[in-house]
C-alpha cells in the first residue's frame, strides 16, 4: 500500500482512568516521530472538539511535559459524552467532521475510549469509507469497567483494580480496631459488568478483604443478603461487603435508590447511593454499627496506586495504533492477547474489528462467581493478579504528584 501522508487527530472520550493519558501519550509520541504524519493534533473534549474546530498543536508542547502524561490521571485533552446519530438518519456531524479533516488534511484519526467511544470511532470510520475520503481510523481502548469485547483486558482496569483491592485492605484494618463490631459496605463502580467489584476479591485473597462480594452478572436477593450479613456478623463480630453499583433484582430493577431520570449522554442511568441503602437495611437487621463507603471517582483517578504493567500496556496500545495505521491498517481497535501459563504472564497487541467491539459488553464469566453468588472464585484471581503488578517511579515535587502541565495551544488557520 502506498504511503499515506497527512495530519492526525487524537481524542479522548468517556470516563477517565488513571492511565488513559499514557495511551494518548503513546499515540502522540509515536506520531510525532513518524515522517508519514505531518502534524499531530489533540481534540479538545473528544469528538466535540473536532466538531467545534478546537484542536491543540501537540508539537508545541514540551516533550518532558508530554512524557509526564504517563503518570497523570484523568483525560488531559478533555473528554466528552457525545452520542453521534446514525449517519443514515442525520449526517450533519459527519459532514462537519469531514470538513475539518479536509481543512487540516487529516488522514489519521485515533479515538481513545470505551464502548460508546468505539461506537463513535466505528461510525466515523464507516462514513469516511462511504464518502471515499482516505482516513485511517483506529480505536485505542480504555475503561476501568474492563468490558470491551475481544480484548483480554482494558487499559485502566488494572490500576483501578489495584486501587480497589488496596483500599479494601486498608478499610479492613480500620474496621477492626474497636472492641465493638462493624458492618462495612463498599460500593464500587460497574453498571452491567462486575469486573471492578470482583477486584475486591484480591484483598480477600490476601486475607484482608470483603466477606461478601456481589456482581451485576447475577440477580441480587435482599433477604439473602441480610441473612448472610447477620450470620457473618454474629460469627466474626464484623462483616465487610463489596458491591457493584449495578446490582439488580430478578426483575431487572437496580437495587440502587438513585436510579433517577438523570442519565449520561448515551442514556445510561446514573447510579449511586447503593452503599447507604444497603447500610441502612443492614443496620435495621443487625443493630450493628454500619458504614457505607462509596469509592466513586477515587477508583478511576488514583494514579498513586497505578499498576506499572497497566501504564506500559496503555502506552503500547496507543503506539501500536499509530504504527498499524501508518502501515495501512484502518477500522480496528488495538486489543490485548495474553497468556498466563505456568505463572508467566505475557501480553501482545491484537487488532479487533471496530464493528465487533462497538457497543458490546464483556461480562465476568459466571464460572468465576461462586455458587451462592456472593463471592469470587480463584479463576478471577489468576486472571487479575498479573495485571496489577509493578510500582511506577512516580515523579513528585515536595512529595506531591507532579502531573503534566500542557500549554494546549489552539490551532488557528
Amino acid at each position: 500500500m502506498s504511503e499515506l501522508k497527512g495530519a492526525c487527530i487524537v481524542g479522548q472520550s468517556g470516563g477517565p482512568t488513571s492511565v488513559i493519558n499514557s495511551s494518548v501519550y503513546g499515540v502522540i509520541d509515536t506520531a510525532l516521530k513518524n515522517p508519514a504524519i505531518t502534524r499531530v493534533f489533540g481534540a479538545e473534549h473528544g469528538i466535540v472538539g473536532v466538531l467545534n474546530d478546537r484542536l491543540f498543536d501537540m508539537s508545541a508542547e514540551d516533550p518532558k511535559e508530554l512524557e509526564l502524561l504517563k503518570y497523570t490521571p484523568s483525560s488531559a485533552l478533555g473528554s466528552c459524552r457525545y452520542k453521534m446519530k446514525d449517519p443514515d438518519v442525520d449526517d450533519t456531524d459527519y459532514k462537519r467532521i469531514l470538513e475539518i479533516f479536509k481543512k487540516y488534511d487529516v488522514r489519521y484519526f485515533f479515538y481513545n475510549g470505551g464502548n460508546d467511544s468505539m461506537d463513535t470511532c466505528n461510525k466515523i470510520s464507516k462514513y469516511m469509507q462511504k464518502v471515499g475520503y482516505e482516513c485511517r481510523v483506529m480505536g485505542v481502548p480504555k475503561t476501568i469497567d474492563n468490558d470491551l469485547f475481544g480484548t483480554d483486558h482494558c487499559p485502566g482496569f488494572a490500576s483501578a483494580a489495584k486501587y480497589i483491592a488496596t483500599s479494601c485492605m486498608e478499610v479492613y484494618q480500620d474496621a477492626r480496631v474497636y472492641d465493638t463490631g462493624i458492618v462495612c459496605i463498599v460500593e464500587i463502580m460497574g453498571r452491567h459488568a462486575g469486573w471492578l467489584a470482583a477486584a475486591a476479591a484480591l484483598a480477600t485473597y490476601k486475607g484482608a478483604g470483603p466477606d461478601l462480594i456481589y456482581l451485576p452478572e447475577v440477580d441480587f436477593d435482599m433477604e439473602q443478603f441480610l441473612t448472610d450479613v447477620e450470620r457473618i456478623y454474629k460469627e466474626k463480630g464484623n462483616c465487610m461487603v463489596a458491591v457493584s453499583e449495578g446490582i439488580h433484582y430478578a426483575d431487572g430493577r437496580f437495587v440502587s435508590e438513585a436510579k433517577t431520570s438523570a442519565t449520561d449522554g448515551f442514556g445510561h442511568a446514573q447510579l449511586g447511593g447503593l452503599a447507604a441503602l444497603l447500610a441502612n437495611a443492614a443496620k435495621e437487621r443487625t443493630g450493628a454499627k454500619v458504614r457505607g463507603i462509596e469509592l466513586s471517582l477515587l477508583q478511576r483517578c488514583g494514579a498513586h496506586l497505578a499498576s506499572k504493567t497497566d501504564i506500559e500496556e496503555s502506552y503500547m496500545s496507543g503506539a501500536e495504533a499509530v504504527k498499524n495505521a501508518v502501515a495501512g491498517v484502518t477500522d480496528k481497535m488495538v486489543g490485548f492477547k495474553c497468556t498466563r501459563e505456568g505463572g508467566k504472564y505475557t501480553c501482545k497487541p491484537e487488532l479487533l474489528n471496530l464493528t465487533d467491539v462497538a457497543n458490546t459488553e464483556k461480562k465476568v464469566p459466571l464460572e468465576w462467581i461462586n455458587k451462592t453468588h456472593d463471592g469470587i472464585e480463584q479463576g478471577f484471581i489468576d486472571y487479575a493478579l498479573p495485571l496489577i503488578q509493578g510500582e511506577p517511579d512516580l515523579p513528585k515535587e515536595d512529595s506531591l504528584p507532579r502531573f503534566a502541565r500542557l500549554k494546549k495551544v489552539i490551532v488557528k488557520e
